[in-house]
């Protein structure tokens, strides 16, 4: 797993020992997402839906933009209360690439404010990290 800093572009990347279609819908339905990041999550996984991502006392929203299963989903991110970094403010772009049997995941993080750009690196290695071993 890695997560570099190109152009302030955040890219991560991670090998997950499953499908795409599998992959896939821990990054839509609440119940996975929650198991890999967060602690409670109210989506709705099509175009123009609802992101809503709590983490301990950070809440992170947004909309999914491009929803398309099972190799593509994009969603807009911010954090309630964060004037940097508001609801909808930057843009997480997941892609799953098979690998056989596996997946490689490209998550791509753009629009963020220059002070948050090495947490949020930091933190998307963390995460997708944790989401391998689930």
């Amino acid at each position: 797993m890695s997560a570099e800093v190109h152009d302030g572009i955040v890219i991560a990347t991670e090998h997950i020992q499953a499908a795409p279609e599998v992959v896939f819908r821990y990054f839509t339905d609440p119940a996975l997402l929650t198991t890999w990041i967060g602690d409670l999550a109210e989506l709705d996984p099509l175009p123009g839906g609802r992101f809503d991502l709590v983490m301990g006392d950070v809440r992170c929203r947004g909309t999914y933009l491009v929803v398309e299963p099972p190799h593509r989903v994009t969603f807009s991110w911010g954090i309630d209360g964060n004037r940097a970094l508001p609801p909808a403010a930057s843009t997480v772009e997941v892609v799953l690439t098979p690998d056989g049997d596996d997946t490689m995941v490209v998550l791509t993080h753009r629009g963020l404010p220059e002070n948050r750009i090495e947490q949020h690196r930091a933190g998307w290695e963390h995460q997708l990290a944790r989401l391998c071993r689930t």
